[in-house]
């Protein structure tokens, strides 16, 4: 089974708006280069347990919560790292996958919450929209580049 990355996103600081990237750095067992997370600067780097080096999320999740939930979040409001097409995220906890050459591990869903609707300054539901389909929170186990149009490769 395989997909492929079809957006990339990052952000310097909690609550800076997402940046578009063509391509950037995955550091094994710490994140996607200058992004929050890799850097400890996230609004949840400090609660729990959970890995938190990349999320993703997949097109067809954004698409059902428009069309289910009558909400319109586009890809960066999401808050998720990188968007795919045609992988089914919610199978991945505890599989290994790659995105092009980065080995990775999915660790947990990302249980959707307030926060991107009020840093998109939108009176929508993201919570309720992306309720089961808020994608993925994965530990990167292998350095390298990851690019806009990398395959998606389950193992």
């Amino acid at each position: 089974m395989s997909g492929k990355v079809i957006k990339l996103f990052t952000s310097a600081d909690k609550g800076l708006p997402m940046e578009k990237m063509y391509s950037v750095k995955a550091e094994a067992g710490r994140g996607l280069v200058g992004d929050r997370y890799a850097e400890g600067k996230g609004s949840w780097s400090n609660s729990g347990n959970k890995i938190r080096h990349v999320s993703l999320i997949d097109i067809d999740a954004i698409i059902l919560a428009r069309l289910n939930f009558d909400v319109d979040f586009t890809p960066a409001e999401t808050r998720r790292n990188l968007v795919t097409r045609d992988v089914e995220l919610n199978d991945l906890i505890d599989r290994e996958f790659t995105v092009g050459a980065v080995r990775m591990i999915g660790r947990s869903l990302c249980d959707p919450c307030a926060r991107p609707a009020r840093l998109a300054n939108k009176d929508q539901d993201f919570t309720a929209a992306f309720e089961n389909n808020g994608g993925l929170r994965a530990e990167i186990l292998t350095s390298g580049i990851i690019a806009v149009g990398a395959t998606v490769l389950i193992q």
